[in-house]
C-alpha cells in the first residue's frame, strides 16, 4: 500500500517539477538520490498512519468477505484477542515512525530542501521585516530579495536596559557576506547617542558586523522540517525573543512529530472495527468509508493548524485534537462492535 501511494505521489510530483529540473539542469543522480529518495521517506512517514489505516481496512475486509472471521467468533475468541496482532503491529510501526520523525527525517529533509533551493524554488522575497534580537538590538527593513541578496532600507537600533536608544544605523541597501556576520552597507548613516551631544556620520559605503545574518531574518516557512528536535527548540527560543510571527508554525512542526505516529493506534482501531463485518457491497464499501475518514482526518489537521496560526489556538492542543476526536469515535465504534 505504501509503495502504491508513494509511486502515485512521485508521478504527480515529477509532472509538476520536470520542466524546472530540465531548465535548471539538475543531474539525474541528484534528482533520484537527493530528492526523490528523501521525498518518499518524508511523505511516506508523514502519511504512514493513514496508509496503515487503509491497509488494515483492506486486509480485514478481505478476511470478512471470505468468511474467515466468522469461525473465529464461533470458536469463543474475544474481540480483544483478535485485535492483539493489530495493536502489536501498530506499536512497532509507531515506534519506527517516532524514530524517523525525530532523528532521520530532519537530516533527510535538509538534503531534499537544499536540492529544491538549488534547482526548483523561486527566489525568496521578504517585506516589512521587524524583530528584536538579544542585547536590545532592534532590526527592520522594507524588503529583501534572494536573487540579488540585497536588503533595502535597513535600520538597526541599539537600546539600553532602561529603554534609551544608544545608537542608530540606517542604510539604503545592505548585503550580508555569506556564511559570516559581516555586512556591506551603502549610503549609510550612523548616529551615536550620548550626553551632552550626539554624533552623526555618513558613509557612502561601510563594512561592519552585526550579531545576526540574513538567514536568521529571511527564512522559508518549511525551514523547521530540516531541524532536529534540539535545533528546533533552539530556533523557537530565538524566534520568541524576536517576536517572530512564524512561531506557531514551528510549534506545530514540533508537536506533529509525536502526534502523527500515535494516530496509528487510533486509526488501526477504527479500521478494524468498520471492516470486520461482511458487507453486501464487498471490500469497496469498506475502502470507500476508510478514504472518507482519512479525508476528514486531514481536513481536521488543516483546520486545527489554521486555528493556531490565525487565532492563537494552543499548538499542542491543535495538533492532538484530531487524535482526541478520532479516539472518541474509535471507542464508540469499538463498544458497538462488541455488542
Amino acid at each position: 500500500m505504501m509503495g502504491l501511494i508513494m509511486a502515485l505521489a512521485v508521478v504527480f510530483d515529477v509532472s509538476e517539477k520536470l520542466s524546472e529540473f530540465i531548465e535548471n539542469k539538475a543531474p539525474f543522480k541528484e534528482i533520484v538520490l537527493d530528492y526523490y529518495c528523501n521525498f518518499v521517506l518524508f511523505h511516506g512517514n508523514m502519511f504512514s498512519s493513514m496508509i496503515i489505516f487503509i491497509s488494515v481496512i483492506w486486509f480485514t475486509a478481505k478476511m470478512a468477505q471470505e468468511t474467515e472471521i466468522v469461525p473465529m467468533w464461533f470458536s469463543g475468541r474475544s474481540i480483544y484477542r483478535f485485535m492483539r496482532p493489530y495493536l502489536f503491529g501498530a506499536t512497532i510501526l509507531m515506534l519506527i515512525s517516532l524514530a524517523l520523525n525525530h532523528f532521520v527525517i530532519p537530516r533527510a529533509n535538509k538534503v531534499r530542501l537544499d536540492f529544491e533551493e538549488k534547482y526548483y524554488r523561486d527566489n525568496m522575497y521578504v517585506e516589512n521585516y521587524h524583530a528584536e534580537f538579544p542585547n536590545h538590538e532592534v532590526v527592520y527593513f522594507s524588503s529583501y530579495g534572494s536573487e540579488k541578496g540585497l536588503v533595502n532600507e535597513m535600520v538597526v537600533e541599539k537600546w539600553s536596559k532602561n529603554q534609551k536608544i544608544k545608537s542608530f544605523v540606517k542604510a539604503r541597501t545592505a548585503q550580508n557576506i555569506k556564511g559570516t556576520n559581516r555586512w556591506k552597507l551603502s549610503n549609510c548613516f550612523v548616529r551615536k547617542v550620548g550626553y551632552p551631544k550626539d554624533s552623526l556620520f555618513h558613509y557612502p559605503s561601510l563594512d561592519t558586523t552585526f550579531q545576526f545574518t540574513i538567514n536568521e531574518m529571511a527564512q522559508r516557512e518549511n525551514i523547521a522540517e530540516a531541524m532536529t528536535y534540539t535545533e528546533l527548540k533552539e530556533l523557537i527560543a530565538k524566534e520568541e525573543k524576536k517576536g517572530s510571527e512564524n512561531i506557531p508554525n514551528y510549534y506545530i512542526e514540533l508537536y506533529q512529530r509525536t502526534s502523527y505516529p500515535f494516530a496509528a493506534y487510533v486509526l488501526t482501531l477504527i479500521g478494524f472495527v468498520v471492516s470486520s463485518k461482511k458487507r453486501r457491497g464487498g471490500i469497496g464499501i469498506n475502502v470507500a468509508f476508510g478514504l472518507l475518514i482519512v479525508f476528514i482526518y486531514i481536513f481536521l489537521m488543516k483546520v486545527a493548524a489554521s486555528m493556531t496560526i490565525k487565532i492563537g489556538f494552543p499548538a499542542y492542543l491543535a495538533v492532538w485534537l484530531p487524535n482526541i476526536l478520532f479516539a472518541l469515535l474509535a471507542l464508540f465504534l469499538f463498544k458497538k462492535a462488541q455488542k
